[in-house]
Formats: structure tokens, sequence, C-alpha cells
């Protein structure tokens, strides 16, 4: 099982995310792993594994979304997101709403170009996805796993 935890707060980047993502909803999102805690790429202190309660009263929504996946799928979904802690966040990826870049490269990353990057790594995204994209925001992320399953409302 692959688990992705979409959500948003009412912070000003957090804003400016759904601004840029024509207003969806979510502004951030990461991957709960097998040990319960929350692996994603953030401002403050890039990719990292996070208590579970590591934003607890801070968010205004979140959505769990599980995805049904074959146990060598998560595996690897999962190893590739350990492979990348300790990496930066992405400041150019908050540009890259204006301007080019390529979302696939592995030294920094934006939270979802990182767990997009980790569902094409473990074949539930082909590897060739949106390569001709300059950004992948939380809403391509949903918009695309929509496309496999049921998204709760």
């Amino acid at each position: 099982m692959i688990t992705i935890r979409f959500v948003t707060s009412d912070s000003a980047v957090s804003f400016g995310i759904r601004y840029f993502s024509y207003g969806f909803w979510a502004s951030h999102v990461e991957a709960k792993m097998p040990d319960g805690s929350l692996l994603g790429a953030h401002l403050s202190g890039g990719v990292m594994a996070r208590a579970a309660d590591y934003d607890k009263g801070e968010f205004s929504r979140e959505l769990y979304v599980s995805l049904m996946a074959s146990d060598d799928e998560a595996d690897k979904f999962h190893a590739f997101l350990r492979s990348q802690l300790g990496r930066p966040y992405d400041t150019e990826a908050i540009a890259a709403f204006v301007a080019r870049r390529d979302w696939k490269k592995t030294e920094s990353w934006f939270c979802s170009e990182l767990i997009a990057a980790a569902l094409c790594q473990c074949g539930f995204f082909p590897d060739h996805l949106a390569t001709d994209l300059n950004h992948v925001t939380p809403r391509d992320v949903l918009l695309m796993l929509s496309s496999r399953l049921t998204i709760p409302a």
C-alpha cells in the first residue's frame, strides 16, 4: 500500500502555491511511510521524515489517498523516497511557476515533484510522465491519481 497525504494551511506560502495552482485547495503533498512518519520536501529542512503529528494544529485541511500497489511497487516507492532524504528543498520550483526548469532533477525537490518522481520510480506512473512540463503541483499529483482511482470528495 502507498499512502499519499495532501494538506494545506493558512500561511502565505500555502496561499501562493494555491494561487498558482488555479485555486486548488492543497498546497503540500507527502507520503506516509511504513513506520507512520510523513516523508516530504519542505522549505524548512528539505526532504525529511517527520513525525505523523508534526503539523498538528497548523493545517486547515488534509486528505489521505491510499493506492493499491504490489509489495514490489510499494517497496520501490518508499526506497526512492528514503534515498532522497537530506536533499534540499527546490526553491527554483517556486520560480518555476513562471520559469522553465526540469522538474525531475534530483539535486533538490519541491514536495509534489518528489512524490510524482517516486510514483514514476515504482511504476505506478510511467517514467515519461510530464517530461516536457516545468513543474508538478499538488493539484497535478491528485489529478493524475484520479485517473487510476476514486478520490474521496
